[in-house]
């Protein structure tokens, strides 16, 4: 790690949760003097803990709507990190769109409180914002590149209320670079594994569901779905790099390029387990788009950035990490209904 972090102010929202807690990790040992905000309603306190005892993260309980908060975190800030949302998995985002429509009004408030009074923003946005209407065949060999969103593919065609919201926070920092110069930038994360992800996510549930042995083994749609799944260190390297290189408001993905099934995926959770379940497929549930692959060339060029865990070995890890820290009972009474759809 290089010295650009020393001393630099810094703001993560939402820096409690899965990839938030990483980051904040990450931006704190680099040197920085790291402010958490989350309203704790996916993230645990507990997983930054160890950040604020080792480099003296301070954190902040709160709802970034409330703009005399939000005002007073973001002042002075040389860089935000704009994680906080109101997310979840597959089940969620497809079933709770209100909810997710939540979204446009933190976005909101935070974006235009960074632009007046803080030096840059890194915004967390999602493969989500890709036209559904490309994404429907998944024996088409297809990488989804930054230019179909809004470019050569209108209108927008966003996957539910949760993906209008993460492309219009995009659109907005663009239109703020282009008035007042305000430096940003929008990763588009692919579906990110590893440790302290959560079961309402498919890998997470997978893992679950093997490591109670549940069999018939449940599989939401088909399988044949076509994902790639990112390790939670490589995208926490590639905001930071962003951070440090990109300030025009470009969108960049940040994700692998394998090809993986959702039926590919569970068999290569099960063998960790040791057992090979029947598997039953759920054909009512929700399964989301049918191709969704990341083109990582832009990160590649922009900032020479390449995913560098390969799948198999982000469920390896991610699986050593949960046999450590679950419990039969514990994972058995998160794996409901209400629990995968992430409420």
């Amino acid at each position: 790690m290089n010295d650009f972090w020393k001393g630099k102010r810094v703001v993560i929202t939402g820096g409690c949760s899965f990839i938030g807690s990483h980051l904040t990790e990450a931006v704190a040992g680099a040197g920085a003097i790291v402010l958490v905000v989350d309203d704790l309603s996916s993230g645990r306190r507990e997983h930054i803990a160890l950040a604020m005892q080792q480099h003296g993260v301070v954190f902040i309980q709160g709802d970034l709507r409330d703009i005399r908060l939000c005002r007073t975190v973001l002042d002075g800030q040389d860089v935000v990190f704009h994680l906080a949302a109101v997310h979840g998995g597959r089940g969620f985002v497809h079933t709770f769109q209100a909810s997710c429509s939540e979204n446009f009004g933190i976005d909101s408030a935070v974006i235009q409180t960074a632009a007046k009074k803080s030096g840059k923003l890194v915004f967390a946005s999602s493969g989500c914002v890709y036209p559904n209407m490309l994404q429907q065949n998944p024996d088409q060999e297809l990488y989804l590149t930054e230019d179909m969103v809004g470019g050569r593919f209108v209108p927008y065609d966003c996957d539910g209320t949760y993906g209008y919201a993460k492309a219009m926070a995009e659109l907005t920092l663009r239109a703020l670079r282009a008035e007042s110069r305000f430096p940003s930038v929008s990763l588009r994360y692919f579906t990110v594994i590893g440790p302290r992800m959560k079961e309402d996510h498919a890998i997470g549930a997978m893992i679950g569901r093997a490591f109670i042995r549940q069999d018939p083994f449940e599989i939401w749609g088909a399988g044949d779905q076509v994902r790639n799944w990112t390790y939670v260190d490589d995208i926490v390297r590639g905001t930071l790099l962003a951070a440090e290189k990109v300030e025009d408001a470009q969108a960049i993905n940040l994700g692998t390029m394998e090809r993986t099934t959702v039926l590919q995926a569970a068999k290569i959770v099960c063998a960790h387990f040791d057992y090979l379940p029947r598997f039953n497929l759920l054909l009512h549930k929700p399964a989301g788009p049918l191709n969704r692959v990341a083109d990582n060339t832009l990160a590649q060029q922009l900032m020479n950035w390449d995913p560098e865990v390969p799948f198999v070995e982000g469920v390896r890890r991610t699986v050593a990490w949960y046999k450590f820290c679950q419990t039969i009972e514990e994972v058995s009474s998160r794996l409901t209904e209400r629990a995968l759809l992430g409420r």
